[in-house]
């Protein structure tokens, strides 16, 4: 039995906002579009948020789901959350209606808030919860009309007219879940407590900043008025869902710095470029190449036009998650003199490892283990030089909710001490630089996205058309891999690649459905009803007769 020690800070995230607050209430906090909210405004809007959910029974511990994109809502919701010792719930806004009902289920969420636009999948999803949920709706321009009618939810706007909640939080026992695809099937909660994630995200927040690392409170409220001590203006363009960008963005509040939103859901580069320059943004936190391609190619663009886009004021840009190839960092320096951080971490803890890259003369990068991380052999111990299995032991998460197995695989007592041990095969030499070689399970990392073969393969066994389907990745240079399949149709049915991918689109969320999809006969099973992966990889690639 692993024994869990108590966490390393007893607070809750929101006591350092809150100080913060009320010691630069005119500070810039968060950016969108074209408001900008001070500290003050942060702090008041997320207490009477906070105050109007207690008024709706959520007290602390209760989980509310957060399925929504990146908006300043996003951390306001947060903040009101941990303000009620509350438990933020992340949902991938890119769900359809039952995968967010299974997530909203898993983690029992009391409340979920939405943005209009999703509102046709929440309405959906909502009738399969099996409990009551209460809806919170928030005014979107890309929403369709909605008639009063069909409307069952209330508007986030009203709440925000609630009387403040004036709550004293219990501190560092306090709970965030964070739903991640990982390895072994449909997306499991983590579960961090706010001491352990502040201890673990030192580095991140006072790294850059190079001052010792806060030991109190104060000395953290004492560090973000300094004025000595840069301020980070950060734009996270990777999903807040994900944790590298809710945590990048968690970190610029405790620091004092501004958290700037694009005014849409959807990615665009030139205006998350314009964004820079008109906020000064010093950090952005990107998904490797499927950010960073277009960013290039934009910036590309306007250089050829005698119109460069102003990026003078990057000094970092992060990466986790995602495939960041040397020559997508080549061009980055080229038009940014920012240093760029790619990281290998995870929901279950890390970070294990990082590539730094400030010139071309850094190149090509090479990940190197982080403080904290090692490689274990398959007896627990350390691996200087040669292959074994990452882990990390360091602050990190209590485990998996209600997943006693599952958090005792990856969460290990080896000589005394936790580990987390996610499953990641590297060879790793004298100087603590690694090379991955795979892992454990065949989960497809699509732009920073996490498939399970076997969820989509269940699906397209489900047609009445298909009676066998294998799904797996290839290699891609923009989402570091995407989607294949192969199906065998059933006698005498004919069913089309658009015929599957529209059925597939009802039920599946975009990124999780195949992007090159083959009808055949038969897989060709062996003997032992295994497929030829090797063969079906190269079907799917060839052009086809």
């Amino acid at each position: 039995m692993v024994v869990v020690p108590e966490p390393a800070w007893a607070l809750n995230w929101s006591q350092i906002w809150d100080r913060i607050a009320a010691a630069a209430p005119d500070a810039p906090a968060v950016a969108g579009g074209d408001t900008t909210l001070s500290y003050g405004e942060l702090e008041d809007r997320a207490a009477r948020l906070a105050g109007a959910l207690a008024e709706r029974g959520v007290a602390q511990g209760d989980p509310v789901g957060l399925f929504l994109y990146n908006r300043p809502e996003y951390l306001e919701a947060i903040y009101a959350l941990f303000k009620l010792g509350a438990v933020p719930v992340n949902l991938n806004f890119r769900y359809r209606p039952h995968e967010l009902s299974d997530l909203v289920r898993t983690s029992g969420a009391r409340v979920l808030l939405y943005p209009e636009s999703l509102g046709d999948v929440v309405r959906e999803a909502s009738a399969t919860f099996g409990f009551p949920v209460g809806l919170v709706e928030i005014a979107d321009a890309d929403a369709a009309p909605v008639t009063s009618g069909e409307r069952r939810a209330e508007r986030y706007a009203d709440l925000l007219r609630s009387e403040r909640a004036e709550v004293t939080t219990l501190g560092g026992g306090d709970e965030i879940y964070l739903f991640t695809g990982g390895t072994t099937g449909a997306p499991k909660a983590v579960v961090w407590r706010h001491g352990d994630l502040l201890d673990a995200q030192m580095v991140s927040i006072y790294g850059p900043a190079g001052v010792p690392f806060p030991t109190s409170v104060d000395e953290i409220v004492h560090l973000a008025m300094r004025a000595d001590v840069a301020k980070p203006r950060t734009l996270p363009i990777s999903p807040l869902m994900h944790a590298a960008a809710m945590f990048q963005s968690m970190n610029t509040l405790a620091a004092g710095g501004l958290v700037v939103f694009l005014d849409s859901p959807r990615f665009d580069p030139a205006r998350a470029l314009r964004a820079i320059a008109r906020h000064g943004v010093t950090r952005l936190v990107i998904a490797g190449n499927a950010i960073a391609t277009p960013l290039v190619e934009e910036l590309d663009r306007a250089a050829l036009e005698g119109e460069p886009y102003d990026a003078s004021t990057l000094g970092t840009i992060v990466s986790s998650g995602m495939a960041w190839t040397d020559d997508r960092k080549a061009d980055l320096l080229r038009h940014a003199g920012a240093t760029l951080i790619d990281i290998v971490g995870a929901s279950e803890g890390g970070p294990f490892a990082y590539a730094t890259v400030s010139s071309p003369d850094d190149l090509p990068s090479r990940l190197r283990l982080a403080d904290g991380a090692v490689v274990l052999d398959a007896e627990g111990r350390v691996v200087r030089e040669g292959v074994g299995v990452l882990a990390y032991r360091g602050a990190m998460p209590l485990g998996y909710l209600d997943q006693p197995q599952k958090t005792a695989e990856v969460y290990r007592d080896i000589g005394g001490v936790r580990h987390v041990v996610p499953g990641d095969w590297v060879r790793v030499d004298a100087d603590g630089v690694i090379e991955f070689l795979g892992r454990d399970s065949t989960v497809i990392n699509t732009g920073g996205e996490k498939v399970y073969p076997v969820e989509v393969e269940d699906l397209l066994l489900a047609h009445p058309d298909v009676v066998d389907a294998a799904v797996f990745g290839l290699p891609d240079d923009r989402w570091g891999a995407v989607v294949a399949a192969v199906v065998a149709r059933r006698a005498g049915s004919a069913p089309t690649v658009a015929d599957l991918d529209a059925y597939l689109g009802t039920r599946l969320a975009g990124y999780k459905r195949p992007r090159r999809l083959l009808v055949r006969d038969s897989l060709d099973r062996g003997p032992s009803g295994k497929v030829d992966l090797r063969h079906l990889q190269k079907l799917v690639t060839e052009p086809q007769a």
